[in-house]
């Protein structure tokens, strides 16, 4: 079997609100980038961090290579970056247009490239970076200096760059910082003390990949599971407590991995901490970054799995174009899951399908396969190539089996390492692998849009001389072009008896017998399909709320939460959604209202419950009911569901009253 089912704590919030959070921080992304002229294979790059000052001084020396015949070079560079000088390879000043619409720099060359040609080019650079306002996606900061931590990621181009996702590069570093800081990259090679007490780090990744990415701080000593020299824990002071506990899990995710994907390109980890400022999760070769926030006991498993598998989806293997992003998000995530099958168990894992399938569907207007036309940050973009993405991969595991799906993962990760990868690729691997013709498969769900809408009808027939019943039923749904295998489940007071039913077309017969008679007849128990369902409609309507929340929309995120109420009048996820509104508008009675029928409700997910009371309990703190509020408090405690530390600050505020100025509650 692929992953052996455990029992051990299920995962709970789902990780699928990280990628909404992810998303709808980068609503404002710019359209997606035209296919570069340039390829970047190479960098030197010395750059000064002054944490008081907030500013980055740098220079940078590409190597490029023109991928067509080329009079002017653009690159892309972080607005808030003011450029002194350009030179050529021979030292000459290049002239250059900056454009801040686009974050991108021209350089005016004084002799054409031809298709081909090589070339270097030395930028002088430096700038301010202590906000998000002159971000390449305007209001996120993804490069900042200061204190406590400095962050520069690679998405926040704070270096000249070409062709984001998509062309690897190879990168040696030298980045100083103020005494008592650490800087962590990709390929360490050394540290040494400057003479003005500074400290240097040097870095050198020799492998065409993307390790522009540079966090440095005021990070305690490294933080190392037992008898593994080769994961690092990375984090200030406030996550002390955690890191002991994110270096086990981190061990244990990459040893998963190896033993699923085979061995990655760097067999070094490190998980650093990262400001909350930001995106809350990042990757880079060899290192896994979190948020402060995202640090937590016990260790977020799941978002960290995520972020571990990307050393192999996105450093090992990369996409050809952003049309084939899905394939490293989708697996990334799908990697995620499958850690999660391995640790939780078979029901966490299928709730957690629940999850992705919505996510899937909630922004599914264009083709996969057409992803490259969307901004690289958009919700449309992050929730098709994540969520769909690791759909498709759910979807083939089905269709090929467990082991020929292993076969193809490896098979793309070790023809591939070190390469771009497209779509085409992905399915003449999973073709050799599986001996399948999925070309209907890879057309179904990477060419087209929309999921099927099952219905399945049957009448039971009692055989003769007690030769056992007879199941004769059809499968209809909407999709004229539809082609795929179906799980069936016909549940007998004897045993349970699966059946593969191809269906093709809008509708597809089927006659199954058992010996004893049935009792349910269900269509995909185990959620292998990506189909509407009721169920499904729900989820999707809240994650749309939650984006628009994000945004600040508040009236529209109440209009998605209340058509997930017409669909399911009784779900409690909606209820307690829409109460979180009212309370972020300190609307308090119906706030408490909306709280109340969340209690009332279908209790999906569990921790509604608690999470309820600890609502109302704060809700009648502020309006001055201490005596119900501490009541609530009791309540929450007494549904003995420690969710995201539920209880223990149910505890809390039995002690001390709840104030809105409470900060992180």
């Amino acid at each position: 079997m692929l992953c052996q089912a455990r029992t051990l704590r299920t995962a709970v919030f789902s990780f699928s609100l990280m990628a909404v959070f992810l998303a709808t921080s980068l609503l404002t992304a710019t359209a997606a980038p035209l296919r570069p002229q340039l390829q970047v294979t190479s960098y030197v790059i010395d750059a000064d961090l002054d944490p008081a000052m907030h500013k980055l001084s740098a220079t940078a020396k590409l190597s490029v290579t023109a991928l067509d015949n080329v009079s002017t070079a653009i690159f892309e560079l972080h607005n808030g970056l003011q450029v002194s000088k350009i030179t050529d390879g021979d030292g000459k000043p290049v002239d250059a247009d900056r454009s801040t619409a686009d974050s991108t720099i021209r350089l005016r060359l004084a002799a054409p490239l031809a298709k081909g040609q090589t070339a270097t080019y030395t930028f002088v650079y430096s700038g301010v970076l202590d906000s998000g306002d002159n971000s390449p996606v305007p209001g996120l900061k993804l490069a900042y200096v200061g204190d406590p931590i400095s962050y520069l990621l690679y998405a926040g181009r704070w270096f000249p760059m070409v062709g984001y996702l998509t062309s690897r590069f190879t990168m040696e570093a030298h980045v100083r910082v103020p005494a008592g800081e650490t800087a962590i990259g990709s390929g360490f090679v050394n540290e040494q003390k400057l003479p003005d007490g500074h400290m240097q780090f040097n870095f050198n990744w020799a492998k065409p990949d993307f390790p522009g990415t540079i966090i440095a701080g005021k990070f305690l000593r490294s933080t190392t599971p037992a008898g593994a020299t080769n994961i690092h824990v990375y984090v200030i002071e406030a996550q002390k407590d955690d890191a002991a506990a994110y270096a086990d899990t981190a061990m244990k995710e990459q040893d998963f991995f190896t033993n699923l994907f085979g061995q990655p390109q760097s067999g070094h980890l490190n998980v650093v901490e990262i400001a909350d400022d930001t995106v809350p999760a990042y990757w880079a070769p060899e290192m896994a970054i979190l948020a402060g926030s995202r640090f937590s006991n016990p260790p977020n498993y799941r978002l960290l799995a995520n972020t571990i598998a990307h050393q192999w989806w996105g450093c090992q293997v990369s996409p050809a174009t952003l049309n084939d992003a899905w394939i490293i998000n989708g697996m990334a995530r799908y990697g995620e899951l499958l850690y999660l099958e391995n640790v939780a168990g078979k029901t966490a894992f299928q709730n957690a399908v629940g999850d992705i399938a919505a996510g899937a569907l909630a922004y599914d207007t264009i083709p996969l396969s057409s992803t490259g036309r969307l901004a690289p940050f958009s919700p449309d973009f992050q929730s098709m190539t994540l969520e769909k993405g690791a759909m498709v991969f759910h979807m083939l595991r089905w269709e090929m089996g467990d082991d020929a799906f292993q076969r193809t993962l490896r098979g793309v990760l070790s023809q591939y390492a070190g390469k771009p990868v497209t779509t085409d690729d992905v399915q003449k691997v999973a073709e050799a692998q599986s001996q399948m013709n999925l070309t209907p498969f890879f057309a179904q769900w990477l060419d087209g849009t929309g999921a099927p809408n099952f219905a399945n009808k049957y009448t039971i027939y009692r055989l003769g001389d007690n030769k056992g019943f007879r199941t004769i039923g059809q499968i209809s749904q909407d999709l004229d072009l539809f082609r795929m295998p179906v799980e069936l489940r016909i549940e007998t007071n004897g045993k349970t008896v699966d059946k593969r039913i191809e269906v093709v077309g809008t509708s597809s017969p089927y006659v199954v017998d058992t010996f004893g008679e049935p009792r349910t007849v269900t269509l995909d128990p185990n959620n292998w399909v990506l189909k509407n369902t009721p169920d499904t409609q729900v989820r999707v309507h809240i994650l749309r709320g939650q984006a628009l929340v994000a945004q600040g929309d508040y009236v529209s995120a109440l209009d998605e939460y209340k058509k997930a109420l017409q669909v399911n009048s009784n779900s409690s996820l909606a209820n307690y959604r829409i109460a979180e509104v009212f309370l972020l508008q300190k609307n308090y009675q119906a706030a408490a209202d909306s709280f109340r029928s969340a209690l009332r409700g279908d209790n999906d997910p569990r921790w509604i419950e608690v999470w309820s009371h600890i609502s109302l309990g704060k809700i009648f703190d502020i309006t001055g009911q201490r005596d119900r509020a501490v009541n609530e408090y009791r309540l929450a405690i007494q549904t003995n569901d420690n969710t995201q530390g539920a209880i223990n600050l149910a505890r809390v505020y039995l002690q001390k009253p709840y104030k809105p100025s409470d900060s992180g509650n």
